[in-house]
């Protein structure tokens, strides 16, 4: 499964709000520095489609704040 998502860093909380044609708007405690937005991304992806963190791979957009996200579900 592909998600389109649109992550918004330094923010005070986290959380994932569904869109609705689909995409998702990711709000992340981290900054964009290191690749510490990108891992919290990735963990809370994970947790919310209930899957392991190496199940999910951002296939497009690494430093940008539009990503193409890859969610393998057959777990």
């Amino acid at each position: 499964m592909q998600k389109k998502v649109k992550v918004k860093p330094n923010t005070k909380q986290q959380k994932i709000a569904e869109q609705p044609d689909g995409s998702l708007t990711v709000y992340l405690k981290s900054p964009p520095v290191d690749g510490k937005a990108n891992e919290e991304l990735i963990k809370l992806l994970a947790d919310k489609f209930d899957v392991p963190k190496s199940h999910i791979r951002i296939k497009s957009g690494v430093s940008s704040r539009q990503k193409l996200i890859e969610i393998d579900t057959d777990v």
